[in-house]
């Protein structure tokens, strides 16, 4: 065989890509869970990329490429045999086994969204081997590897099925065995909004995603030695990013209406769902039918994480199950619909018959009902030995902490849990030591603690008020202050507001409390330039509250009462 430096290049410059889309997978994750379960997320999607590597090698590549049956390949551990029949042109053996490794680990890190936040680690890694070594090579091979659908005619150009799907078959699967997350949902089963913690890792993510999804389609070409194949990596190239940006127009204009606002997050999810979409079909569908793909998978997008979240009570953080389940199905079926002639049969509106639409139907419904066996067998083995579910505790207060002792992935910004280091543990008196001498008590004479009056004033507002209330207060010689971020309502319970569809709890909105001590400026006059820099007239300007206080220390000089109020060296 002769090799081609162009297509081997090619192909190993894809396989880098696809290996980069576990860092957007890993962003978009933890970006749209909660920041005590980052570490754990950051962890699983790691380590399905590394259990997933010597899994393939050593069964996976053998069951999904040797020419065993049309069922399934051979046994082959450690990728020995010869494959000489499945390789593309001018491309060598360990070139071509590491662009389908990333690919079979993009399968596997998809489950890992849908089911984040209440997983044991152990269960994870076991379910994300069993995708590795069996449930993806066998499916793939029907597709790929010359297997029973392929010899149909099924086409799913770079992994709309045989990647997507599988993934996100095997998510749905999951976070129905396991259940939603503690507090999801109320006792009358209405679902409650539980946001994402960063949406600018996730927002990355989806970026990362974006550009690497580029090597995922593209590379799919596996050459570039031919006039032929650079049109059609061109064509490959526009399909995908028409299909994207066309879904994100579609779910933002949705969400818009259905909402009253374009929801952030769906539209993120909408990007991802527009190139999973096209990903069966992006060499043979012309730019216009990637677009209705788009359109398409950026409505259906909006209703499936809807269907799955209201109806069904299957907590999927992340629209795992709805951007990669539903909207690769959705985007293999309309490639029989849309497929030009191309490289493929011709698809039913471009003069095709019904054939080419029942073989995309048919390779379809077969591996998601073969995924949802196997996975499902998985699971009830798991759950029914080591535990599929995290403890309550452990869900409670985070896997990071309970799973791999990280008490916060955001250390700057956490404290460590309270722990008391044996040496410095309480002594224990007994009775037989006087209470004087047991603890020291010292006397303060009477009167020695004679102060003028200090005033606590505590403004709760807006946080888009904080500079006019900061500048207000200046203006009226208050210099000290503290400012927190705090979450909160009051009788009105808010304005309704909405994230994945789902409305976020009333009592929940987002405020800043501002804390003065006075003694000197006049509390009236506080109060009056806090109402007069808040005051708009609408539900939400902030309450004022007035407290006494006993006394003021401080701490850098000692001094107390009047004088550590003043900033004077």
């Amino acid at each position: 065989m002769t090799f081609s430096s162009v297509n081997t290049i090619w192909v190993l410059l894809g396989a880098a890509l696809v290996f980069f889309m576990q860092a957007g997978f890993s962003m978009c994750e933890a970006g749209f869970t909660r920041p005590k379960n980052t570490g754990n997320i950051l962890m699983k999607n790691l380590m399905d990329f590394c259990i997933g590597t010597p899994a393939y090698f050593l069964l996976g590549f053998g069951l999904m490429f040797g020419t065993g049956s049309a069922v399934i390949g051979w046994l082959d551990p450690g990728i020995a045999r010869d494959y000489s029949a499945i390789l593309p042109a001018g491309v060598p053996l360990w070139a071509f086994a590491i662009f389908q490794t990333v690919f079979c680990a993009t399968s596997a890190t998809i489950v890992s969204g849908a089911m984040a936040e209440r997983t044991r680690f152990s269960a994870y890694c076991i379910y994300s081997a069993a995708i590795s070594l069996l449930i993806y090579p066998i499916s793939g091979h029907w597709i790929w590897g010359g297997g029973w659908l392929s010899q149909m005619g099924f086409h799913d150009f770079a992994g709309s099925t045989a990647v997507h799907m599988v993934g996100g078959v095997c998510a749905l699967i999951g976070a129905k065995i396991l259940g939603p997350r503690i507090g999801k949902y109320d006792k009358n089963g209405k679902p409650r909004a539980i946001l994402g913690h960063n949406l600018s890792l996730a927002a990355l993510g989806v970026f990362i995603l974006w550009f690497c999804w580029f090597g995922f389609n593209g590379a799919s070409t596996v050459g570039m030695d031919s006039d032929e194949l650079v049109i059609s990596a061109g064509l490959v190239f526009f399909n995908t990013n028409m299909a994207a940006a066309v879904a994100c127009c579609t779910t933002m204009i949705i969400t818009w209406i259905r909402y009253g606002k374009p929801d952030v997050s769906m539209t993120y999810n909408a990007a991802l769902a527009g190139l999973v979409g096209v990903t069966a079909g992006c060499d043979a569908i012309s730019p216009v039918g990637a677009a209705i793909i788009g359109l398409a998978t950026g409505t259906a997008i909006v209703f499936a994480v809807e269907l799955f979240d209201k109806k069904l009570k299957i907590d999927d953080p992340v629209g795992a199950i709805s951007v990669h389940g539903v909207c690769g199905a959705l985007g293999t079926i309309l490639t029989g619909l849309l497929a030009t002639g191309v490289s493929t049969e011709k698809g039913l509106f471009y003069g095709g018959g019904l054939h080419f639409l029942g073989v995309q139907l048919l390779g379809v419904l077969s591996v998601a009902l073969y995924v949802a066996l196997i996975i499902t067998t998985v699971f009830m083995i798991i759950r029914r030995t080591i535990g599929l579910r995290a403890d309550r505790a452990d869900e409670l207060t985070g896997l990071d902490i309970s799973e791999h002792g990280l008490p916060s992935a955001y250390a700057g910004f956490a404290m460590s849990p309270d722990a008391l280091p044996e040496d410095d543990a309480p002594v224990l008196v007994d009775g037989d030591v006087p209470a004087a001498e047991a603890v020291p008590v010292k006397t303060v004479e009477s009167g020695a603690l004679t102060r003028p009056k200090f005033t606590k004033v505590e403004i709760i507002c807006k946080e888009g008020r904080l500079d006019a209330l900061k500048n207000a207060l200046s203006a009226i010689g208050i210099t000290g202050m503290t400012v927190s971020h705090v979450l909160g309502c009051g009788q009105q319970k808010g304005k309704p507001e909405f994230y994945r569809g789902v409305q976020v709890e009333p009592t929940l909105l987002p405020k800043v409390q501002l804390d003065v001590v006075v003694s000197k400026v006049p509390v009236s006059s506080v109060i009056a330039a806090a109402k007069k820099a808040l005051y708009t007239g609408h539900i939400g300007d902030g309450k004022i509250f007035v407290y006494d206080v006993e006394n003021v220390v401080k701490v850098r000089t000692g001094e107390e009462g009047y004088d550590a109020l003043q900033d004077v060296e």
